[in-house]
């Protein structure tokens, strides 16, 4: 198909650099297989939905819609359950090729091979780590803070709880949420993270931040999710903390770790930020089709991160309310991080496509959590302000002297906060849970502007505020400490590996991502 393809082998660097293989394809070429590839996953996604449809409705009439199901009923609704979650994993995994060629894209020519290098060893550490201890830290029963079984998986029982989902198929689909929160954490320490600094905090993240702390909020027995109840933190406050696919505990925990690494590494050489210079600011990126990309690919693989986080079915208004309003957030979003500096930044009357990436990207990370509860309007308020958090977040960054590559932080971080505050204003208090057997209506959330008063708002700023805090502080330590190590383990790489022929990518690697770099 691709017969132009044009193989160039060459020796790159002096004689102790190591050969690197380099292959170009022509533009039409990439155009081709970047449309090939996209029209594959969408026509796959349509069997599935069309699959998901006839099922229920061939197996379940009304007569036996009742409460109570046989045993071949429940059989059957959990092996379609565990398939959906399964395709929603995968859907979710497949984000990791979006981020990779978003930051790559924003990243500059020399760390490109560093950025697409640390992203694929974040996501075989994160498959050891999360199998060996990750998921008992974060899913299995304990205490309020921390889970103290299924290491290794060893004793898990055959299903999760009462999802009915096997417990091997829920782990799948928890690898990918916790895959995406180290890949998030990257972003914002692009272009001068030592690989070895990396092996390092990855460890930390994926091994013991991430499961830990998502346990208070998602873990049978956290805190923060029951808090609210009797014998639990805060009982009279009748809620406890609502985060359900991840604002919080993928996205802000990410995006806050991202922060706590740029402080402690410190701008790229070089970096000239507007405070100091009006002719200041982050540095181009040096692909921006490569960068849109991603961020339509991340866009598609949302639809499985939010919907498939029903882990059921059979709740199919859920699973369609939920992907109507993870589109219109983004839409809403990317409008308004659009026309933001169209009318106010330093190229004003400009149409700028980074923040507009950006902006879709802030809107799909703040629907994440309120994407079940909220209604379509809702889903394109939420949106419209996440756009407006990503703008005025990236301004505080630069003003700040925080150099974010890719816009980490007001994008996972920021918006995700917002998202999760969201709730609590627009909760419409139409919906309550989403289960193995369908929708359960009997405890429907509702927030401040629908008349439910404060006390979900509340949970919500407890939880975001207590989780985002901790998550700070714990990984501000930790790279602080990784950036003490002697070199080559500490975080920050040495000058001449910025500033050097071929940057990082030949300092680190021996290797460039082009024919010629800059």
């Amino acid at each position: 198909m691709f017969s132009n393809t044009i193989t160039n082998l060459r020796k790159l660097g002096s004689r102790n650099s190591a050969p690197a293989v380099v292959i170009q394809l022509t533009k039409a070429e990439k155009w081709k297989m970047g449309i090939t590839i996209f029209t594959g996953k969408i026509l796959g996604l349509f069997v599935v939905l069309g699959i998901m449809k006839m099922l229920p409705g061939m197996m379940f009439n009304s007569a036996n819609a009742a409460e109570t199901y046989t045993a071949h009923e429940t059989s059957m609704m959990n092996s379609i359950n565990t398939v959906w979650t399964l395709v929603a994993a995968f859907l979710v995994f497949g984000m990791q090729a979006g981020f990779v060629m978003l930051e790559a894209g924003f990243a500059r020519t020399k760390e490109t091979v560093n950025v697409l290098l640390e992203c694929v060893f974040d996501t075989a550490i994160c498959g050891v780590l999360f199998y060996a201890v990750g998921y008992a830290f974060m899913f299995s029963h304990g205490n309020g803070f921390i889970g103290q079984n299924w290491f290794f998986l060893n004793g898990a029982p055959s299903t999760y709880e009462a999802t009915g989902i096997p417990i091997l198929a829920h782990w799948i689909f928890q690898f990918a949420f916790a895959d995406t929160t180290s890949t998030i954490t990257s972003g914002a320490m692009i272009g001068r993270t030592s690989f070895r600094g990396d092996i390092l905090y990855s460890i930390g993240v994926t091994g013991f931040i991430y499961p830990i702390i998502g346990h208070w909020a998602w873990g049978p027995d956290g805190w923060l999710a029951l808090m609210g109840t009797p014998d639990h933190f805060l009982p009279g406050l009748g809620q406890g903390f609502r985060d359900f696919a991840g604002s919080t505990v993928v996205h802000t925990i990410g995006g806050v770790i991202s922060l706590a690494g740029a402080i402690v590494l410190g701008p790229r050489i070089g970096r000239v930020f507007s405070r100091d210079d009006k002719n200041g600011g982050m540095p181009p990126a040096h692909n921006l089709p490569l960068a849109t990309v991603g961020a339509f690919i991340l866009w598609f693989g949302w639809y499985g991160f939010n919907p498939g986080s029903t882990l059921s079915a059979m709740d199919g208004d859920g699973i369609g309310r939920i992907a109507a309003n993870t589109t219109l957030a983004a839409c809403a979003g990317s409008l308004t991080a659009m026309l933001l500096p169209l009318w106010f930044g330093p190229n004003k009357g400009k149409y700028d496509l980074p923040f507009t990436i950006n902006g879709l990207l802030a809107g799909l990370v703040a629907i994440t959590c309120p994407c079940y509860w909220v209604s379509p309007l809702g889903a394109v308020l939420i949106g419209l302000v996440a756009g407006a958090v990503v703008y005025y977040g990236t301004l505080l960054l630069e003003y700040y002297r925080i150099d974010d590559p890719v816009g980490a932080v007001p994008v996972h971080c920021i918006a995700g906060i917002w998202g999760t505050l969201s709730l609590g204003l627009f909760a419409s208090g139409q919906y309550g849970a989403s289960g193995p057997t369908g929708a359960d209506v009997s405890a429907t959330v509702k927030g401040l502007f629908y008349g439910g008063g404060w006390d979900v708002l509340k949970a919500q700023f407890i939880g975001s505020a207590v989780i985002t805090i901790a998550t700070f502080a714990i990984a501000f330590v930790l790279m602080y400490i990784v950036n003490k190590l002697p070199y080559p383990w500490k975080l920050r790489v040495e000058p001449e590996a910025e500033t050097g022929p071929g940057g990082l990518d030949f300092f680190e690697h021996g290797a460039s991502a082009y024919n010629d770099h800059d």
